[in-house]
């Protein structure tokens, strides 16, 4: 089969496009102060800025990869950016944090559309190209946790020299261009005959709301509270439900039988691990900066510039080479515990301390952590499944990322929470949050560790090669 020669450029709008999404949960990190001053949040309230995006993200997800297959990789990523794009408008416009929410929650589900999409469309034009495939998921895996760092620093900028409104309105016009360009460089992919799974999608996106509501929630009420039992229970009650009608439907969300490739459960739960520790490391990192150190919007965001620098330039020349060399499971293990010793090193941060010494050291020790993990948890997901199963496993991988970020961010903001890290003025409250929070993460990162060496198969190094030199 005769490569499609507008690849290299379809694949820029289809990197471009996944930074974008994975931008959208850290852009806001930085406006929060001024959010949470102008729309009325709540210290608890706040992350739902966040939250609302991830759960929409990633109980969609599934979702979005099944339309993609159904209606065509090429029309979904469209409709997503439409929906994106009036999710950014909410959002902007917004006057209280209701309708912050909202807005948020649509922009969430506009990317789960757009995520599982790209995949698709990303593995249609690397179709045969064995050589290229492994270069194409270095280069479009490194945009992810690029645009979740960079999102911070760009925010900084946004909000300082402008204000919090536009760190939405950005993805306007960069969402009139990407559609612009979506028919002259995208595949047109057909779609194929089948059901949807609409009683699926309801009831695990409704059963994860629920989860991350009642973890949020539980420090108020109290983890023994009516409320948050029931909650929990109701949460329990969806996602079972979730697993008895994928075995019933004629054309579920997610077969179950997926689940009987080798590593993919492992490899899944390394990532949701990997999300559970890195989104509440970069949230509380910032929070940091700004309220103990008393950094400006943009010095905030350009403090934590060098570790995005490290992670792309090190996801992009050098995971794939490792991957080629030692295998997928050592580069998870040990990705796995640098980012929990860098978060380790962020627990000691100090009310009086500084930049060089209290966040640059921890902040880039993560960010190796974080590039040795990402690309070969990825690919070790979606390696082992057959090409017609490649945008559910995507689909799959995403999902349990986005959603370990989330209850991830909730479980510690609660950890904080509990231990002064609401304590708005107060240095010494606000860093003690902090360092409870940055510990509770660096454990779940060493867990992640831990079960990814006994869990792992570790096989995918054999079929996927390193990427060649660029």
């Amino acid at each position: 089969m005769n490569p499609d020669p507008r690849r290299w450029w379809a694949l820029v709008v289809l990197a471009a496009a996944q930074f974008m999404v994975i931008m959208d949960t850290s852009i806001i990190a930085v406006a929060l102060p001024d959010m949470q001053h102008e729309l009325g949040f709540t210290p608890g309230g706040l992350q739902w800025v966040f939250n609302a995006y991830a759960v929409a993200l990633g109980g969609l997800l599934l979702l979005g990869g099944r339309l993609a297959d159904l209606w065509g990789a090429r029309r979904v990523f469209a409709v997503g950016w439409t929906t994106l794009i009036v999710g950014s408008v909410v959002a902007a416009a917004a006057t209280g944090a209701g309708a912050e929410v909202v807005g948020r929650a649509v922009q969430g589900v506009g990317a789960a559309l757009i995520a599982p999409a790209a995949m698709t469309l990303l593995m249609v034009l690397f179709a045969g190209q064995p050589n290229e495939l492994p270069k194409a998921m270095a280069f479009y895996g490194a945009a992810a946790p690029a645009g979740g760092t960079a999102g911070v620093f760009l925010g900084g900028v946004i909000t300082e020299w402008l204000s919090w409104p536009w760190v939405f309105i950005i993805y306007i016009p960069i969402g009139v261009l990407t559609l612009a360009l979506t028919p002259k460089l995208l595949p047109a992919v057909p779609g194929r005959r089948g059901g949807l799974d609409v009683g699926g999608a309801v009831a695990v996106t409704g059963g994860l709301a629920l989860a991350v509501y009642a973890v949020v929630q539980a420090p108020e009420l109290g983890w023994t509270s009516t409320a948050t039992l029931v909650r929990l229970g109701a949460a329990t009650v969806l996602l079972v439900a979730f697993l008895l009608v994928q075995r019933a439907a004629k054309n579920p969300l997610m077969p179950l039988k997926v689940w009987r490739t080798p590593d993919l459960t492992a490899a899944n739960v390394a990532m949701a691990l990997l999300g559970a520790a890195w989104i509440p490391m970069w949230y509380f990192l910032n929070l940091y900066v700004q309220q103990v150190l008393g950094f400006d919007s943009f010095a905030s965001g350009a403090a934590l510039l060098p570790m995005t620098v490290l992670m792309t330039v090190l996801m992009t020349t050098v995971t794939g080479r490792l991957i080629g060399r030692f295998g997928t499971k050592p580069l998870i293990v040990a990705g796995l515990a640098v980012l929990a010793a860098g978060l380790g090193l962020l627990a000691t941060a100090d009310p009086g301390g500084s930049f060089v010494a209290d966040v640059l050291p921890g902040s880039l020790i993560s960010a190796i952590g974080m590039a040795l993990v990402f690309i070969p948890a990825t690919l070790t997901a979606i390696g082992g499944v057959t090409p017609e199963q490649g945008g559910l496993a995507s689909g799959i991988v995403n999902t349990t990322y986005q959603i370990g970020s989330a209850l991830g961010l909730a479980a510690m903001t609660a950890v904080a929470t509990s231990r002064g890290g609401d304590q708005l003025g107060d240095a010494v409250a606000l860093t003690d949050g902090y360092s409870a929070a940055f510990t509770g993460a660096a454990l779940v990162a060493l867990v992640g560790a831990l079960l990814a060496a006994v869990t792992l198969r570790g096989r995918v190094s054999d079929e996927v090669p390193a990427p060649a030199e660029v």
